[in-house]
């Protein structure tokens, strides 16, 4: 029989010093009672301190919740995290060099549990090369307290690679599942994704340490189809029962986000026609037939919405890194699930097949361009976000399309008439000569033959050996002005410049299923 406890009890098993190993994927499969118990322990002055904290992917809902409840510096001393963006109280730690802090690509992170579960001394990868996760540059060290070189540059069979060491023997697993048998056996039908957890449960257990999982509920022994166990029961020490746990920070429970049934196509609501929309509306443009896709956080993410709207979410295949495939996947406080999505996988599987260059195209977000082509979205200004899925993403995709706005900071500008009114522009730019860190090498896709663009609200860019050229721009915008003078280094404005689709600022789908179709050949 399996022994369940509260979640008090859960908490008072970590000890000062542990390596606590922690699940969950942005807002879904947060053992968040556990999580609550722990911060209440630690408040009430019984501990833990020094502990340190591993974790694929941000955990929780911005400046609450999930992995933000153990942003303590007396409580953590390292941290090791595939990304903080959900994260903002550690984000503040690792920024004021509280603690130490690194952050390694989500699907390294993700394969080092698998790694840690065989006991391997870690894992060997291409991914990170010439970014600032080569130890040629910071080496995944977010501020100036963490000292310790974790990565190491190798070659190996006449090729460049990075060796990410496993960051020692982990002590304490906190996961969650919906079901668990009598003996422990644990399902996730309920959950909107599978993550890693299986791989977290292997190398805590393997190490001797303490496997702790949070579930929905207790079930008969042996009522759960063998195709449905995610984790065998011999792995896990406690049980944590909440009966009330949200399938994410925002759902209580959707069985359209778990695959138990499907949500008419008509019940998706569009977005509204904002500057935001009109970025996802022009990305979404990018789309080819049998395209098989990976959608980024921030702007990337609203696309989904847009190719509901179109009827095109079945002409190609939409996938987000946490393991989900097809469907329609969500944004905000929902990325990583997606509604009626045809197969959830483990984590490190999705990364398997992007590492391998299975994407055709894949959608994602940037904070900082510079004269060169590369891309920052990691650490800039007071954002220590991290890299999640972006390095993965980007290094392995045959087709690139980075999407955001111009300027940054205060923006202003109104969708009316069939063009863009720009009545303040951003504070701040973004295409800058340097960015402060490399988390995209524009000469590394170059020497790959990736095909990128930037898409922007008032203009595109393609780049080209010699830098980027401006291929079009907004009805409504000023080349000189609006554009050319927001970016702060030169920029070749293309001899064929044009203006972007009109009807990508009018409310109302775009017809682009008309478009797609007849290109039945163009699958990359």
């Amino acid at each position: 029989m399996i022994k369940c406890i509260t979640a008090s009890e859960a908490a008072a098993l970590i000890r000062d010093r542990d390596m606590l190993m922690v699940g969950g994927n942005g807002g879904s499969g947060v053992p968040e009672a556990v999580l609550e118990a722990i911060e209440r322990r630690f408040l009430a002055g019984a501990g833990p301190h020094d502990l340190t904290l591993f974790h694929v992917t941000g955990v929780g809902a911005v400046h609450e919740k999930g992995l933000c409840r153990l942003a303590y510096p007396e409580m953590v001393r390292r941290v090791i995290g595939g990304n903080y963006g959900m994260q903002v109280p550690f984000m503040k730690l690792i920024r004021g060099n509280r603690i130490e802090a690194y952050n390694f690509p989500q699907g390294v992170m993700t394969q080092l549990c698998r790694a840690m579960a065989g006991r391997q001394p870690g894992l060997v990868t291409h991914v990170g090369l010439r970014t600032y996760v080569d130890p040629r540059q910071d080496g995944g060290r977010m501020n100036e307290r963490t000292t310790e070189p974790m990565v190491e540059l190798l070659h190996l069979a006449g090729r460049e690679c990075l060796f990410y060491r496993a960051p020692g023997e982990p002590n304490v697993a906190i996961i969650r599942g919906t079901s668990a048998d009598e003996d422990g056996y644990v399902s996730m039908e309920h959950e909107a994704t599978a993550r890693e957890d299986l791989s977290i449960a292997q190398a805590v257990h393997n190490a001797g340490g303490i496997v702790i999982c949070q579930v929905k509920r207790i079930v008969q022994r042996g009522s759960v189809n063998p195709h449905m166990i995610k984790i065998p029961g011999f792995l896990i020490d406690y049980f944590v029962v909440e009966p009330d746990q949200m399938q994410t920070y925002t759902t209580q429970y959707d069985p359209a986000r778990s695959g138990e049934t499907r949500l008419p196509k008509s019940r998706i609501v569009p977005d509204p026609l904002t500057v935001r929309r009109v970025i996802a509306r022009r990305a979404a443009f990018e789309l080819r037939l049998n395209d098989v896709v990976n959608l980024g956080v921030g702007v990337s993410a609203m696309i989904p919405n847009v190719a509901a709207e179109e009827g095109i979410e079945d002409l190609m295949t939409l996938t987000v890194e946490s393991g989900v495939i097809g469907g329609v996947p969500g944004h905000t406080r929902e990325f990583g699930t997606a509604v009626n999505p045809r197969a959830i996988l483990d984590q490190a599987y999705q990364f398997d097949f992007y590492d391998g260059g299975g994407l055709t195209c894949a959608f994602l977000s940037f904070a900082q361009v510079d004269a060169q082509g590369n891309v920052n979205v990691t650490r800039f200004g007071e954002r220590y976000d991290g890299s999640g899925g972006f390095i993965n993403i980007t290094q392995n995709s045959k087709r690139l399309v980075f999407s955001g706005s111009l300027t940054g900071g205060a923006l202003d500008i109104d969708v009316r008439d069939g063009e863009l009114q720009i009545r303040r522009d951003g504070a701040f730019d973004k295409f800058m000569p340097q960015v402060e860190q490399v988390s995209f090498s524009a000469d590394l896709a170059r020497e790959r033959g990736q095909e990128v663009s930037f898409v922007t609200d008032r203009a595109v860019f393609h780049l080209e050996h010699d830098g980027l050229v401006l291929t079009e721009i907004a009805p409504g915008v000023r080349l000189k002005e609006d554009v050319l003078d927001r970016v702060g280094f030169a920029v070749r404005v293309s001899d064929s410049l044009t203006l972007m689709d009109p009807r990508i600022f009018r409310a109302g789908p775009m017809n682009l299923r008309d478009t797609l179709v007849p290109r039945a050949g163009a699958t990359s």
